[in-house]
């Protein structure tokens, strides 16, 4: 499995490590327009090759990255003080457009999961004018906020993570919603766990749903605000897909991709549960929804229409 990276800060570095330890991939190409910083991350994942088995990983250019398998995009420029979310979205996807047109040249075959933020914006113009396959375009979207909703159910409840099953579904970004008619613990839906549950010697809590929306969209700052940047869970969330596609086991996850009429939505990228596998989005499951939750996702898709509407994609 080749995997070419680009962008090497603390997002794409990390993803490099952790397909590195896990080995999920043997060969990795780290692309970064500060070479000294890309060179220093690989040089620093190789010399710890001898603890996890075989790995070629260079800094490279866009040539190297023949052959590749995948393509990881993180580039772009993090949201500045003052600085509106349109004029992030059209700063990045100017970068992504300079990305696709060096990048596509090289690995046209290649499945390609944007990482960079605002990621659904950008999944949505790298759709537009790179020529991809759809199939072979996934934005992470909210698989990220999905794993801290399931984290944080484990967490309460005190069981498994791997029992918890619950989504959040939209953009990744402040009109993400979980969709709560589809939570449940081991087949039992979420509201009636507690209930459900016999001569346990545990004290489950009452679910505020409110805590728990609340959790998941603020984790992400909070963590900002402590460390100065979240990349493990992101990483260890992209690597999850990276693996998904190497195995070739369809696994469903909320990815970002292109809707074609799906809950009366079309022509933007947004997160729904989509099945991924070797060739990338396999298809997309339209699970059974409420009123009110068909209305929040069409609400979703309306915000981020609005941004793409508002800035220059071609």
């Amino acid at each position: 499995m080749k995997v070419t990276i680009i962008g090497a800060g603390s997002v794409g570095s990390t993803i490099a490590f952790t397909l590195a330890t896990n080995g999920t991939a043997s060969d990795i190409v780290l692309i970064d327009v500060n070479e000294e910083k890309a060179k220093g991350e690989a040089m620093d994942i190789l010399q710890g090759a001898p603890f996890f088995g075989n790995l070629n990983i260079i800094a490279g250019d866009y040539s190297d990255a023949v052959g590749s398998d995948i393509v990881i995009i993180t580039s772009g420029i993090p949201r500045k003080a003052g600085q509106s979310r349109l004029e992030l979205a059209q700063t990045n996807v100017n970068i992504m457009k300079d990305i696709a047109s060096k990048i596509t040249v090289y690995a046209p075959k290649a499945i390609y999961i944007i990482v960079s933020n605002p990621v659904d914006v950008m999944t949505y113009a790298f759709h537009k004018f790179s020529g991809i396959p759809e199939n072979q375009i996934i934005g992470s979207g909210t698989i990220l906020d999905t794993s801290r909703l399931r984290s944080r159910l484990a967490e309460l409840y005190d069981i498994s993570q791997s029992n918890v099953h619950a989504y959040v579904f939209g953009e990744h970004g402040d009109s993400s919603f979980i969709t709560w008619s589809l939570a449940n613990i081991s087949n039992v839906p979420l509201n009636h766990y507690k209930e459900r549950v016999h001569n346990s010697i545990k004290e489950f809590p009452e679910l505020n749903k409110e805590e728990v929306e609340d959790y998941v969209k603020k984790s992400g700052g909070i963590v900002i605000a402590r460390k100065g940047a979240t990349y493990y869970a992101i990483a260890v969330s992209v690597a999850f897909i990276v693996k998904t596609i190497a195995t070739g086991i369809d696994t469903t996850m909320t990815v970002s991709t292109m809707m074609h009429g799906e809950y009366g939505i079309s022509d933007v990228c947004l997160s729904t549960l989509a099945i991924v596998g070797k060739s990338g989005i396999i298809g997309n499951v339209e699970t059974p929804l409420t009123d009110e939750e068909i209305a929040l996702l069409q609400k979703s898709a309306n915000n981020l229409k609005e941004v793409i509407h508002s800035i220059n994609i071609d």
